[in-house]
């Protein structure tokens, strides 16, 4: 059955014409030809990249009025200062003294206002902090980002694992838990979160606390704050255990597919999934003909050989069950088409 329009065509013309002005109103559409437009920040105009119709000039140029040919320049002629952060406990709103002892003309200070700079840091510094819950907040946020930066987690990650932590210090969970473990707990629960490939074992490395402290403050920190935080996925530490092997991206395919034939039969449901990420890898190994013994494999991802001769079978099983299951239905498929 076939669906009349109820316009007749003048009045569809006229309602494309509508539509058209309509974009090229909000300024979405060329005006003469209906094509999309193109800012051009140099000139400072709007174009049709269609027709090339002028739709806009003169426009205002909302960057800095100087120009700079190097980071070094840009640094010195910028004269405002670094975006808002949760990572710093003031929020890097407030000012600090430079460590160069040099005037405002480039010229090394004396002795005595060396002297003189050196005190007003001091007193700088001090002043930053009004309290003791600002001095450990700024002690938190250091020890989040000290530790960030040792394992390579992103700025994005550091900065939720400061909101973690200042909704932790805003809801009173803090008294009679140590700072470190709060602080390591907060940037674990962003890592888990954002899916980064950073386990437990690397964060007991860079923490200053044992790894069973920052664990309960974790489970605290996800029970009370209501984090939401799922399960890892064994896939996540694949790209981080291939490369510390030195493996192809062939290899690490091949392991992302018996991961995922291990999800559909429920193999990695109650397992470790670095114990599983482990186990794909060497079995994807023997698939491919690889010469990578359990050893090997135990000491890139700091698994036990026990926990990956296991898991590697289950992985394989999943995976065959699953060719079984594959060539049944396209048996069961042609067998029905011939009928």
């Amino acid at each position: 059955m076939t669906t009349r329009s109820i316009y007749s065509p003048d009045e569809r013309d006229e309602s494309a014409d509508e539509q058209a002005e309509s974009e090229a109103s909000t300024g979405h559409a060329c005006p003469d030809c209906g094509g999309s437009l193109v800012t051009d920040d140099s000139r400072g105009e709007t174009v049709c990249e269609s027709c090339g119709l002028v739709v806009d000039e003169d426009e205002i140029d909302h960057g800095p009025e100087w120009r700079a040919f190097d980071s070094q320049e840009r640094d010195n002629k910028r004269r405002v200062g670094a975006p808002t952060t949760e990572m710093k406990h003031d929020k890097g709103l407030s000012t600090n003294i430079g460590w160069q002892n040099k005037d405002a003309y480039g010229n090394s200070l004396s002795t005595r206002q060396r002297e003189k700079m050196q005190r007003l840091r001091t007193w700088d510094e001090r002043f930053r902090t009004r309290d003791h819950a600002e001095r450990n907040l700024k002690q938190a946020l250091g020890e989040i980002d000290r530790m960030g930066s040792a394992l390579g987690v992103p700025e994005s990650a550091r900065e939720t694992a400061s909101v973690i932590y200042r909704r932790a210090l805003d809801e009173g969970m803090l008294p009679g838990r140590s700072i470190e473990g709060m602080a390591t707990a907060a940037l674990y629960a962003a890592i888990r979160q954002a899916n980064l490939p950073q386990t437990l074992d690397d964060m007991a490395v860079v923490s200053r606390v044992d790894e069973m402290e920052f664990t309960r403050a974790y489970r605290y920190l996800n029970r009370e704050l209501s984090l939401q935080v799922g399960p890892p996925d064994p896939a996540t530490y694949l790209s981080k255990f291939i490369s510390e092997l030195g493996a192809d991206d062939a290899l690490e395919r091949q392991a992302r597919a018996l991961i995922e034939a291990g999800k559909e039969a429920n193999v990695h449901s109650g397992k470790s999934p670095v114990g599983l990420a482990a186990a794909a890898i060497y079995a994807a190994g023997l698939l491919l003909g690889e010469e990578m013994t359990q050893e090997t494999v135990s000491e890139a991802t700091d698994i036990s050989t026990v926990t990956i001769r296991e898991r590697y079978r289950e992985l394989l099983e999943a995976e065959a069950e699953l060719d079984d299951s594959a060539v049944d239905a396209t048996s069961g498929a042609e067998s029905g088409a011939s009928a």
